[in-house]
């Protein structure tokens, strides 16, 4: 026998060990019932096993087989979940969206800020601050609906001036009949890319860095 004979004779040997090492460990019913048919050979005569704990046994085996299965379905589930998820996810690519925070972008004197607002608001007043904090702008609006809203910011100060371009940070106050509305900031970015995630996926947004796809509030 050469060389190549040889080799092949023990991947095929070590194959049908694996197979028969795979299928037992895959069987959990067929060792079982090895032990079931062991037990009851060598039970006492005089006390044999009867019918009510054969079939506890049985059930037992059956209900852990079952669960086994289960999880199994459910892994597969969440993984196709979270394969489509993705997908879906790649065509914000390109796309400005909202998400969860405080940060303002103004460009060519223009930005947008966005507010989700838990019910609907009679009042509602947006304070824009620059990078040290300091108010330059307070815009007051009137009867905003319940949800996500985008609030256009034309770039200018309370005086009248055309603010720099650049970062800048708002935050915002809702009433309705005189209590308090709880309105969370959002803000916008560009979607650069998306990175799988076993559970969800991962966008890219530019100067925004990471944000879960659960996290997304608005598209454009």
């Amino acid at each position: 026998m050469n060389s190549a004979q040889q080799i092949s004779t023990q991947a095929a040997s070590s194959s049908a060990t694996t197979n028969v090492t795979k299928k037992s460990a895959e069987n959990p019913q067929d060792r079982f019932l090895k032990l079931l048919v062991t037990q009851m050979k060598n039970q006492d005569p005089l006390k044999p096993l009867d019918n009510a704990e054969v079939t506890s046994q049985l059930a037992q085996i059956s209900t852990v087989s079952g669960i086994d299965k289960l999880n199994n379905t459910l892994q597969l589930l969440n993984s196709d979940v979270a394969e489509s998820l993705s997908m879906e996810a790649t065509r914000m690519i390109g796309h400005n969206v909202l998400v969860p925070g405080s940060m303002l972008t103004l460009e060519q004197g223009a930005a947008v800020a966005g507010i989700e607002l838990e019910q609907s608001a009679d009042q509602l007043k947006v304070t824009i601050l620059d990078n040290s904090g300091l108010p330059v702008r307070h815009i007051d609006l009137k009867n905003m609906p319940a949800g996500v809203n985008a609030i256009p910011w034309d770039g200018k100060t309370d005086s009248g001036a055309v603010a720099a371009d650049g970062e800048y940070t708002f935050a915002v106050t809702a009433n309705q009949g005189g209590n308090d509305v709880k309105a969370n900031t959002l803000s916008l970015g560009l979607v650069n890319s998306v990175t799988p995630n076993e559970k969800n996926a991962l966008l890219d947004i530019d100067k925004l860095g990471l944000v879960n796809l659960s996290d997304i509030k608005q598209v454009f």
